[in-house]
């Protein structure tokens, strides 16, 4: 088989059967399309051995990419040659030997909770004067910082997803596995105020139709009516935190990372911070007690008079 048509047939596989997030499947397609571009025209997949494998580390590693970037790749390559094997597409799999770059432990960048707290007050703020967006934008950053929940999983809630009553709310995560989650009494102020007064409103500029008929679908709706997407996420925390971090602190998780780190600042048990992310290994939960460990050192280093 043609590369490029393996490398398709491998993308639906990690759809349908592997069930892997539509963001997994795009980033392991990208990079064996990168990989095929690196390979000679036309060439089929029993052609390509492991020169061709580290011939392409090699350039992806001289256009300075990242090692995160570098393990990615070679995972999806592995990942790829080995189900090709079990296709029966080739006899033996050529990335068994390919290495993975060790990736450099990096801490996820955090907001103070003085900074969380001014942001989502004068977000409050404007959301009082009844604009819709301004409304819904509270309601996003007060819920993704009080459920510590994925930008992916917000944008995928729908209304039914919330219990008012209980405070909490049930997200999809990665795997497609399901969790409950809970919420404050901010959040759920602010969700109360989006959904009397922002949502239709935004609702109806799509469907044209009076405020009344309403689809019961998305929980948060952009601006023409649409479902709200990641990068409209992204964009709503880069402009309402980028005043008050680092521009390289701000990320679409700035939330998330910063009520992870909260929790355990003040006392939450790792597991149960570990069960609220729905983080499958405690290991990747474990990299925020490194985060307050830092902050920690850094507040020791500013205040004893013998740091």
């Amino acid at each position: 088989m043609e590369v490029h048509a393996a490398i398709e047939a491998y993308a639906r596989h990690l759809d349908r059967v592997r069930r892997l997030s539509p963001a997994t499947v795009r980033a392991y397609a990208s990079d064996l399309r990168d990989l095929a571009a690196a390979l000679p025209p036309d060439s089929e997949m029993a052609d390509v051995d492991l020169e061709h494998l580290r011939e392409w580390q090699w350039r992806s590693t001289s256009r300075g990419d990242a090692r995160s970037t570098l393990a990615r790749r070679a995972a999806a390559a592995r990942g790829f040659f080995a189900w090709a094997v079990e296709e029966g597409l080739v006899e033996s799999d050529p990335a068994l030997r390919l290495t993975t770059p060790k990736r450099g432990r990096s801490l996820p960048k955090v907001a103070t909770r003085p900074a969380v707290e001014t942001v989502l007050g004068e977000l409050g703020a404007r959301a009082a004067e009844g604009d819709p967006l301004a409304l819904r934008d509270h309601a996003v950053l007060e819920l993704l910082y009080a459920a510590a929940i994925r930008v992916s999983e917000l944008c995928g809630l729908d209304i039914s997803d919330l219990d008012r009553d209980r405070r909490t709310v049930r997200v999809v995560g990665k795997g497609s596995k399901e969790r409950v989650v809970p919420f404050g009494a901010p959040a759920l102020n602010a969700l109360d105020a989006y959904l009397v007064r922002g949502r239709p409103v935004l609702a109806a500029r799509r469907e044209g139709q009076p405020q009344q008929s309403l689809p019961a679908a998305a929980l948060f709706l952009g601006a023409r009516g649409a479902r709200l997407t990641p990068r409209a996420v992204h964009a709503t925390v880069t402009r309402e935190f980028g005043p008050a971090l680092e521009a390289d602190a701000v990320g679409a998780h700035t939330l998330r990372h910063s009520a992870a780190t909260h929790m355990l600042d003040g006392g939450a048990d790792l597991r149960a911070v570990q069960e609220m992310l729905g983080h499958a290994s405690l290991g990747t939960t474990q990299i925020y007690t490194h985060v307050s460990a830092e902050r920690l050192r850094a507040a020791y280093r500013l205040a004893h008079p013998r740091a």
